[in-house]
């Protein structure tokens, strides 16, 4: 371990800092989804992108404010998220298959978003600007990164308090945590449990949204945004634990930093570290590194 954080620069360690906050938020509503619901959202990397599409658009077209942007991003796949879960989902949670049912929609619903993004906007990628009140870099131990990076960071602990405190303090976070340890009593003791579903998968969604709106500045916003993200989201949910809120949290970052350093190491190592990293948990313990929702 020491040899390895001999590696690890300031900068290496920003920059994973950076990557792994973008994915803990498209990989803490992935988890929250299955969590509570049990469904695996493959269309959860295509969340990701419309929310960086739909920031980009009203910025560049409805009126020139960041932040309006980037709620309106979040906002915007948290509906499509609801309407997907309502009107696709839902009907399949009682199906003595449903898990598999679920995959096959939500991975339909991939190919349709991105066909859907490619005649809208095409396949060129675009960039969007970060706002102007961040528009300025800081020194860190000699090395110079943008404020918006650091804001990023910053956001998603930001992020993951308040889910935490909401999760854990809150009259709706305990009907989450009693509804994803046991539907059927949930049910009898009156919660209306397709509509807690239905408010999970819009938190879940609302947050991946955000990311993807986040994620626009740092990155070009095309097709393949969601492609590789939802590849490293399963990966960190592996990690963490499928429903942890804190595994979530630290799977991201680990995440992001072996694919900051990765390519120290070898070839395409930041692809191929973070994979070996899930293999070594499913290996040693194979529920991930932390408990369930709230945990």
């Amino acid at each position: 371990m020491t040899a390895v954080l001999a590696f690890v620069s300031v900068s290496d360690l920003v920059i994973g800092l950076s990557l792994g906050s973008r994915l803990f938020l498209i990989a803490v509503g992935l988890s929250l989804i299955f969590g509570v619901l049990g469904v695996l959202n493959f269309a959860h990397g295509a969340f990701y992108m419309i929310g960086a599409y739909v920031a980009l658009v009203v910025t560049n077209q409805v009126v020139d404010n960041f932040w309006l942007a980037v709620i309106v991003g979040g906002l915007a796949v948290g509906v499509i998220g609801v309407l997907i879960e309502v009107g696709t989902i839902r009907p399949l949670y009682e199906r003595l298959d449903g898990e598999l049912d679920q995959l096959i929609v939500t991975f339909g619903f991939v190919l349709v978003i991105h066909e859907a993004v490619r005649f809208i906007w095409g396949s060129q990628p675009y960039s969007m600007d970060a706002p102007a009140s961040l528009a300025f870099s800081v020194g860190i131990a000699g090395s110079t990164f943008s404020a918006y990076r650091l804001f990023v960071i910053v956001a998603a602990f930001v992020v993951m308090i308040s889910l935490w405190i909401f999760i854990t303090r809150t009259y709706f976070g305990s009907l989450v945590r009693g509804t994803s340890s046991d539907r059927e009593m949930a049910s009898m003791l009156g919660v209306d449990v397709p509509r807690l579903y239905t408010a999970v998968f819009f938190l879940g969604s609302f947050l991946t949204g955000l990311g993807g709106a986040l994620a626009a500045p740092l990155q070009s916003v095309s097709p393949a945004l969601g492609d590789q993200v939802i590849i490293d989201a399963f990966i960190i949910v592996v990690i963490g634990g499928l429903g942890s809120l804190s595994g979530a949290f630290v799977g991201a970052m680990f995440v992001g930093i072996l694919q900051s350093i990765g390519p120290q190491f070898i070839a395409a190592g930041h692809i191929a570290i973070p994979f070996l990293a899930m293999v070594l948990v499913l290996l040693f313990r194979p529920e991930g590194l932390f408990g369930g929702i709230g945990e």
